[in-house]
């Protein structure tokens, strides 16, 4: 109870990151700059006159009274915003002071993947591809979050963080070509759509099984703190995969073996058709960071700014102390989950036109950039047609390119091909010799 009431007089005092860095939840005496290791310190001698608690696993202190200690014991921990909902920056000091070239990448960058969305959707729907994920609505928080790194900081994403890659220049022919499976698809057409990845670019290919990516992010950051790389690690994942069994194991062995990782996760309200009172009790997932010893923010992923400074103060932390940091980003999924989904059969319509219309991400910023002088009409206009151009371009020359070699099936796994892939090899050559007349062979590579 003391940690709850120690924690909410920390909250009442702040709203931003400050002089005092973060707005942050932590373990008492666990965390800092001058951080103490209980388990490395030598224990005091025991007298039987003191009746101090003397467990390993835990720091506290005896009581006499039958207390259990109670669910949300503290109302809420709070969401951490620069800017209101008409881009005005409401705390001058939490101003990251951005050039304008930079915030107006900012606006490039989301807005070029809500129109890469737009039609790669449609291009679904049309039978082009086999299956796409929108990521409408949370664009400001792969781009804030995207801006605030090194462009050498590994990254593991889930599957809705394409504004990631986008801001890191990735070329809209590889995004298409990887949607449509082409030859010139890094992947060799062997992923499902929206499953990116870009050695170049530090993103780690996007696998379909939900949160393995986060041990193995701890993996990868636990790697860089012992090459002392100066770099760190950041894992994107949804509310709905922090229920997984590996979102613990991730989270307990980053705080354990203390590695330099940044958890992001996109609170988006709906674990594909599951909203978040059906998915967990407790508040949200930042609550969870403390017990883990983790350190943790909440923060407006509707707020580019907001998700800039609190990723670029957890970034410096989690290089220079080596211990990670949990930021949970609230935001909203327009979309629907994915081309296999239909929202409408588990939210309304007027709430999601409330979110699309009230509070996106796109708008809060292009207000700001107007109120600035940065951005006119005009310039939105001339913007919307040239980002749709290349968009459609490069979806035209990835419809018209071949589908990569069928023998690709077979490559990249082993040095040296094992008998029994050797056997299928053979056996799919054997059945294309043979039927080959009943499949489209002339639109692959030969």
């Amino acid at each position: 109870m003391a940690a709850a009431v120690s924690a909410a007089r920390l909250w009442g005092k702040s709203r931003g990151l400050g002089q005092a860095a973060f707005l942050l939840l932590q373990r008492p005496g666990a965390r800092g700059l001058a951080r103490s290791h209980p388990h490395r310190q030598q224990q005091q001698a025991f007298s039987s006159l003191d009746d101090k608690p003397q467990f390993p696993g835990a720091s506290a202190e005896f009581i006499d009274k039958l207390e259990f200690i109670q669910p949300n014991v503290i109302s809420g921990i709070p969401i951490y915003r620069v800017m209101d909902r008409q881009g005005q920056i409401i705390n001058p000091s939490e101003d990251p002071h951005l050039p304008q070239e930079k915030v107006l990448k900012f606006y490039r960058s989301m807005t070029l993947l809500n129109t890469m969305d737009r039609i790669l959707y449609e291009s679904q729907r049309q039978g082009r591809i086999s299956f796409y994920m929108t990521n409408y609505g949370e664009e400001g928080t792969h781009v804030g979050s995207a801006a605030a790194l090194d462009g050498t900081d590994l990254v593991f994403g889930q599957y809705r963080e394409a504004g990631v890659l986008m801001y890191r220049d990735y070329p809209l022919e590889l995004f298409m070509a990887q949607c449509y499976g082409n030859i010139s698809d890094p992947g060799k057409g062997r992923q499902m759509p929206v499953h990116y990845g870009c050695k170049e670019r530090h993103f780690v290919t996007i696998s379909s099984p939900l949160a393995t990516q986060i041990p193995q992010a701890v993996g990868a950051a636990y790697a860089a703190k012992r090459a002392n790389a100066n770099r760190t690690v950041i894992c994107y994942f949804g509310e709905g995969a922090a229920s997984e069994g590996d979102a613990h194991a991730g989270f307990n062995f980053a705080a354990t073996l203390e590695c330099p990782i940044i958890f992001f996760c996109r609170n988006n309200g709906y674990a594909i058709s599951t909203p978040t009172y059906e998915q967990y009790r407790g508040d949200g997932i930042a609550a969870r960071g403390p017990g883990y010893g983790i350190m943790s923010i909440r923060v407006d992923g509707n707020d580019v700014f907001a998700v800039y400074n609190a990723t670029k103060e957890a970034r410096r932390r989690a290089v220079a102390e080596n211990q990670p940091f949990l930021i949970e980003a609230m935001t909203y999924r327009i979309g629907h989950h994915s081309t296999s989904d239909d929202s409408s059969a588990y939210r309304s319509v007027d709430e999601v036109n409330y979110w699309d219309k009230q509070d996106h991400p796109i708008s809060r910023l292009r207000h700001y950039l107007v109120s600035r002088g940065w951005w006119d009409e005009e310039q939105e206009k001339a913007w919307r047609k040239q980002s749709r151009k290349k968009v459609i371009e490069a979806f035209e020359q990835a419809e018209r390119k071949l589908k990569p070699n069928p023998n690709l099936l077979f490559s990249d796994v082993y040095q040296e091909m094992p008998a029994q892939l050797r056997k299928q090899q053979e056996s799919l050559a054997r059945h294309l010799q043979t039927y080959g007349e009943h499949y489209p062979l002339d639109h692959y590579d030969k």
